[in-house]
Parts: C-alpha cells; structure tokens; sequence
C-alpha cells in the first residue's frame, strides 16, 4: 500500500468514525479523543487531515450535498417539456433517502448545528439558494417554451424545494408511513396541474416506481 492510498484510508475512517458518533451522541457530545479511538488513529494523523471538529463536520456536510447535486444533474434532460422533467426529478427522492441511508440523527445534525454555528449555516443554506436558483431556471425555462403559465420562477422553485425537503424530512422520521417515492410523484402531479398551460391528463393513483427511506 502506498503512502497516499494509506493516507486516503486513515482519512475514511476518521469520517466513518465521526460519521457513526454524530449521528450517536450529536455533534458537541462527540469529541476528537473519541472520533481517534473510533478510527484507531492518532490525534496527530486527525490534525493532519483536518484542522478542527468543525472542519470535519464540514467535510461530511460537503460529501452528503455533492451526491445530492450528482443525482439532480442526472435528471436534467432537454428533449422533453419541462413538466415532464421535473415529474421525473421526483425520482430524487429515492437518491436522498439512499444517500441518508440510515443516518437521520446525522442529517438533523446538520439542520440543529445550522441554527448555531454561522459557518455551517453558511455552508447549509447555500445549496439551498443553489437549488432554488436551479429549479427557477428550469420554470423559466418551461415558460418560455409554452410549457407552464407566466408564474413567478422564483416562488415557484420556493415551493418545490419546500415540497421535497418537507417529503425527505417525513420520509426518514415516518419511514414506513407511505411509499414516500409514490407521494413524491403525486405531488408533483397535484403542482403541474396549476402550473402547466395545457394540463396533461395523469392518474394520480397509477402504479408508480416506489421507494423505501430506509
């Protein structure tokens, strides 16, 4: 094994470890020493690969939003009308709960440390004006090419960005309370309905491709 891949390993698990003591004992009560001895590792190799707590914290915060970008950038697709795209994107849902997998304490983690710490609120609102902003274009988009009404992009992409962090938020609290990927669809469904010129015709109750937050 070479210095780099041993490098990149210590590195993983110093994140496992923390990733694990997060979501158990909640960012302020899981301290380095313990992170260390989850890890196996030295203080002097966690120094080495990051400077603080906070900065690890924000490692993992990045990780998590990057696989959520990757999964919105699959869904993107100019040759069908806008409404169909973002009927598709509800198939994200199922990419978050994957992504947050078993670790809810860890994702509510990040939402509780936001309301107290600047730099983590900095670092968590940001996607959120990220994605906002992309939702807005892809409405600006439908409504010059007739798809959607002349609504206002920016409430609109407001109101989807609340509707799929209000799904992921039940979703892993309810995991098993509906087929959350199903809900997510008919949502959807319910909100092109007021926003498409030319509603087209969609069973709300049709068989659809489901998917489990657990």
């Amino acid at each position: 094994m070479t210095t780099q891949q041993r490098a990149e390993e210590t590195r993983a698990r110093i994140l496992e470890a923390a990733t694990i003591g997060f979501a158990e004992q909640g960012y302020e009560s899981t301290g380095v020493a313990e992170i260390c001895e989850r890890a196996d590792v030295s203080k002097g190799a966690f120094y080495h690969h990051f400077s603080s707590k906070q900065d690890l914290f924000m490692e993992l915060l990045q990780r998590w939003l990057a696989q959520l970008d990757a999964g919105l950038a699959g869904f993107r697709n100019a040759r069908v009308p806008v409404s169909e795209e973002l009927l598709n994107m509800t198939e994200m849902i199922c990419t978050v709960f994957e992504v947050a997998d078993d670790q809810l304490p860890i994702f509510l983690e990040f939402w509780a440390k936001a309301a107290h710490d600047p730099k983590v609120w900095e670092a968590t609102i940001t996607p959120y004006q990220r994605y906002r902003s992309y939702f807005a274009d892809i409405v600006k988009t439908g409504i010059d090419q007739g798809d959607l009404r002349p609504v206002d992009p920016d409430t609109t992409a407001r109101v989807i960005v609340s509707l799929a962090v209000g799904l992921v938020l039940q979703g892993l609290l309810d995991a098993e309370g509906a087929d959350w990927g199903h809900v997510a669809r008919e949502g959807m469904q319910m909100l092109l309905q007021g926003l498409e010129k030319e509603p087209t015709p969609r069973p709300l109750t049709g068989e659809q491709k489901g998917c489990d937050p657990r």
